[in-house]
């Protein structure tokens, strides 16, 4: 983001709470970070802390199960343009190619996406190594809208954009729309707030229908727009600004 934003979460002489660090260092979510403080496996300055809400400032030595951790001099927040036959994930045993695979090759932090998309799906992610903001856009209580375009083996009835608006019960589990918008005979603009697993593919299911294409376009005000299959750029500042900030 050109420096537009702070590269570095901790400035000097200024305390920051021990979770919020672990977060932003890309160990873990602020909420798992509060977990392994609980567990007794962190530590500063040689000493084991077990209480949330405890400061770290710029020059106390943090450690997690005695090895040392570091604030990443460089952060990342970046979007991408996910093609079909891609895994959000850090590792996958069968060794299918991965999102992270993706991203420009000069980048030697550790990066992890924020949220998911299915490897059948294709479209937008973030991606970041700062697991403050991770926590805080990829959770459901954010509220963010996601949009999606979505093509059907055959036609969708009218019924079914209806019905996803007011809402579908499979299996427990209930599924809603923010909104649908029919673009042909066999095209939905689908905009989900919660997102659940596999939500659309779920719901599709339900009715019988079958998505030969199911693409991302939007998440809050971020839009994948011409970014190419493949292709990421970092976020613009007031694309950042717009986004959930709670920590």
């Amino acid at each position: 983001m050109n420096g537009k934003v702070p590269n570095s979460p901790l400035e000097p002489g200024k305390s920051m709470r021990l979770q919020v660090y672990l977060a932003h260092a890309g160990v873990a979510s602020r909420r798992a970070a509060e977990k392994l403080i609980s567990a007794g496996r962190v530590s500063v300055n040689g000493s084991v802390v077990s209480v949330l809400g405890a400061k770290v400032l710029p020059q106390d030595e943090v450690r997690i199960d005695g090895l040392p951790v570091h604030l990443e001099s460089r952060r990342y927040y970046l979007a991408l343009h996910k093609p079909e036959g891609y895994l959000c994930s850090a590792a996958d045993p069968q060794g299918r190619p991965r999102a992270l695979e993706l991203l420009p090759k000069e980048i030697t932090e550790r990066l992890y996406t924020v949220g998911r998309l299915d490897y059948r799906s294709s479209g937008l992610i973030l991606v970041t190594n700062d697991g403050a903001f991770a926590a805080q856009v990829g959770h459901p209580s954010a509220g963010i809208p996601k949009e999606y375009l979505v093509e059907a083996s055959g036609f969708i009835p009218h019924t079914v954009a209806e019905e996803f608006v007011r809402g579908v019960l499979i299996e427990g589990v209930w599924y809603r729309a923010e909104e649908v918008e029919r673009l042909g005979k066999k095209a939905l603009r689908v905009v989900l707030i919660e997102g659940k697993n596999r939500e659309i593919r779920r719901v599709f299911s339900h009715f019988h229908l079958h998505p030969v294409k199911l693409c991302r376009i939007r998440i809050g005000p971020i839009r994948l727009g011409d970014l190419k299959p493949g292709e990421s750029r970092p976020l613009t500042l007031s694309e950042y600004e717009a986004l959930p900030q709670r920590v």
